[in-house]
């Protein structure tokens, strides 16, 4: 096989020309079907160009046989020439295959070995997870080994501190490792069952013994601290108190014999210490007491002394905060100022109404129970101590009080306390402080009757008054009525932002009451002028008041206003009578007459002739009369002037008619030389108005 042929092999030489000869011998063929076939070959490519070559298919299919035996020949001829190639490829292969045949072999171990292998690292695998598991387990055996070690054990520097350490921040923080053991030993069960317990737990109960009687003569010598005299209670508590606040907790969990102890010394030191401090200030306070009015100061009651041996009663300018606010209002507007301090005020001989010093005492108590109120919820932790603690100083407060209100006729000073409380709780109410509001409404509950009280006296002096001691015989404004327009003005102006419907009806009440008795007052006077002047003077002068006290007068200054403009109508009448009775009688009686009507008496020029010459020659006389009667009538010359005016302008209306009349009367025209103009009158009129 491995030589190389020198002569190429001939196969047509053997073979020769190949002939396709007829089969005579072949069974008829069948042409069923031919003509679909030759359709389906119409448009053959290779038959069309068969066909149109014109060679028969026999020949064709004979060329065709030459073709492929032609094609054979040469593919033999090119294996022949590939021959040795293929027999080298043959040897290639077979040693290939004989190399795969022995890595077969050695793969085939290698997959034994893995498999092996695999085995190995699956038991490796379950070993590794296992002692993961007992690796955790002992770490959690190890972490609550350790936390219960750490948690009973007791070390000695624990011990020294506890035993001989001062009271500290270092021993306040081993009073709380301490607290977390005394916990761990009684809260743990599994803890009751070891033996450490046994030897631990002794040693823990001296320690808590010895901390709970070292921390308790600890807070009981700072509670003396408090005892001292001029100690700021308030800073020492915020200093020093609460940085041992821990120990007060301590007490409460393991030593609670001992808490209630220093709970009640506590209490039992702040009482007294707060009842004495509120005490003096109360007595220091006392010393710059004004006294403003007493039971006999009232609007209705005389003021002149009327007996023989009764002492003379200080000047009405004296007294007149017992009837008007004035300054008094600012005590509203200092309402969160300081309180005061006695000493420096005393040191000054300054006196204060009573409402001044109220503000004062309940700004300390507002401010010392708030102070004291966050203390105990923050030191104890409990609201309770502060309502035990305060029992005395609101004791003490209550005495004064209960023995001040008693005592107490000033009206307008009521009000203002009824006032200073409102705003004091809404003081507390934003401070979010409760522990006085049931305090001040009884305060507030108790002020209300008692200015009740004080007010129907006022109001019965008015109803009950003796109008024989009361009147003088004198028009201008009554101390009653000035009295009455102070009080009413000063109330009204405390009432503004609130409202209040009781005191309106009481105010109502009271305004029937002084008109009443200013109508009994004025009809004293013997000429009805004279009533009427008195009464305008009184009403004017209570409108004025009024609106010097502000805006707020309403209904009050409305009834007065009224009033006064009905009387001054009525004034103006009686003072034009007095100088122009004939005018004004006729101009009311006949003036409104025609003269050229039927009547059984007609207005003739002679009736009238008397009325306009009289006129004429004493007009300016008359309303120069006017004009000083009106000075010396009335105390206030604005009003004077206004009623002057009024009268004067009535009086042109008159001798206006008077003239429209003339003209209508026949033959009255001989009465124009003396009828005044009233150009002439309108002047004289401007003469007066410019004295405003």
């Amino acid at each position: 096989m491995n030589y190389t042929p020198r002569n190429v092999f001939d196969l047509g030489a053997f073979v020769g020309d190949l002939t396709v000869e007829e089969d005579a011998s072949s069974d008829e063929i069948s042409l069923e079907g031919l003509e679909q076939e030759l359709q389906e070959c119409k448009n053959d490519d290779v038959v069309a160009n068969i066909l149109s070559k014109g060679i028969t298919l026999r020949d064709h299919t004979k060329g065709v046989e030459n073709n492929l035996r032609q094609v054979e020949l040469d593919s033999i001829q090119d294996y022949i020439k590939e021959s040795d190639n293929l027999v080298s490829l043959h040897d290639q292969i077979r040693d290939c295959d004989s190399i795969l045949s022995q890595m077969e072999t050695l793969l085939s171990g290698f997959q034994a070995e893995i498999g092996s292998i695999s085995s190995d690292i699956k038991i490796l695998q379950e070993k590794s997870m296992d002692m993961g598991l007992k690796l955790k387990n002992r770490k959690v055996a190890e972490s609550k080994l350790a936390k219960f070690v750490e948690d009973i054990i007791v070390p000695p520097r624990m011990v020294d501190i506890i035993v001989d350490g001062e009271v500290n921040e270092e021993y306040l923080r081993t009073l709380e490792i301490l607290s977390k053991k005394l916990k761990f030993v009684e809260v743990d069960p599994l803890v009751n069952g070891s033996k450490a317990l046994k030897d631990v737990q002794p040693e823990l109960e001296k320690l808590r013994q010895k901390a709970v009687s070292k921390v308790f003569e600890f807070i009981v010598q700072k509670l003396h601290a408090l005892r001292k005299p001029k100690t700021n209670i308030q800073i020492l508590q915020q200093s020093v108190l609460l940085k041992y606040k821990y120990v007060i907790s301590f007490l409460m969990e393991h030593g609670k014999e001992i808490y209630t102890e220093v709970r009640g010394a506590y209490i039992d030191t702040m009482n007294k210490v707060l009842s004495a401090h509120f005490r003096a200030y109360i007595q220091a306070l006392e010393k710059l007491q004004l006294d403003i009015a007493t039971y006999s100061d009232l609007i209705g009651v005389e003021t002149r002394s009327s007996g023989l041996f009764s002492r003379p009663r200080e000047p009405l300018k004296n007294r007149s905060a017992v009837f008007a606010l004035g300054e008094r209002i600012n005590i509203l507007k200092e309402i969160d100022q300081p309180a005061l301090i006695p000493h420096i005020a005393e040191a000054s001989s300054q006196k204060y109404p009573y409402e001044v010093l109220f503000r004062s005492l309940h700004k300390l108590l507002m401010d010392t129970a708030t102070s004291e109120y966050l203390f105990c919820d923050d030191f104890f932790g409990e609201e309770s101590i502060f309502y035990e603690i305060f029992t005395g100083p609101l004791a003490v407060v209550d005495e004064h009080f209960n023995s001040i209100l008693p005592n107490c006729y000033d009206a307008i000073g009521l009000m203002l306390m009824i006032r200073i409380i409102h705003h004091h709780q809404l003081i507390m109410s934003r401070r979010r402080i409760p522990c006085l509001d049931s305090y001040l409404d009884k305060v507030n509950i108790s002020l209300w009757p008692r200015f009740k009280m004080v007010f129907d006296l006022h109001l019965s002096s008015l109803r009950n008054a003796n109008v024989k001691t009361l009147w003088e015989d004198d028009v201008h404004p009554h101390y009653v009525m000035r009295r009455y327009a102070e009080f009413t003005a000063s109330l009204i102006h405390l009432n503004v932002e609130y409202g209040d419907g009781q005191l309106e009806l009481n105010l109502k009440w009271l305004r029937m009451a002084v008109d009443d008795l200013l109508i009994k007052l004025a009809k004293t006077f013997p000429k009805p002028k004279l009533q009427i002047v008195f009464l305008i003077n009184n009403y004017d002068m209570t409108i004025s008041v009024l609106k010097e006290a502000g805006p707020e007068g309403g209904k009050i200054q409305m009834h007065f206003e009224e009033l006064l403009k009905s009387n001054t109508a009525l004034f103006v009448e009686e003072l034009l009578l007095e100088h122009f009775s004939d005018l004004i009688k006729f101009v009311k009686t006949r003036a409104s007459e025609d003269p050229n009507s039927s009547s059984e008496k007609p207005i003739t020029v002679a009736e009238v002739e008397t009325i306009v010459k009289d006129f004429a020659s004493r007009w300016k006389a008359a309303i120069e009369l006017m004009h000083k009667d009106v000075i010396t009538s009335f105390s206030n010359f604005l009003c004077g002037m206004e009623i002057l005016r009024a009268a004067l302008t009535q009086l042109l209306l008159y001798y206006t008619r008077l003239s429209d009349c003339i003209k209508r009367i026949v033959g009255g025209s001989v009465l124009n030389k003396d009828l005044v103009s009233i150009s002439s009158i309108m002047y004289e009129i401007r003469k007066y108005s410019r004295t405003f």
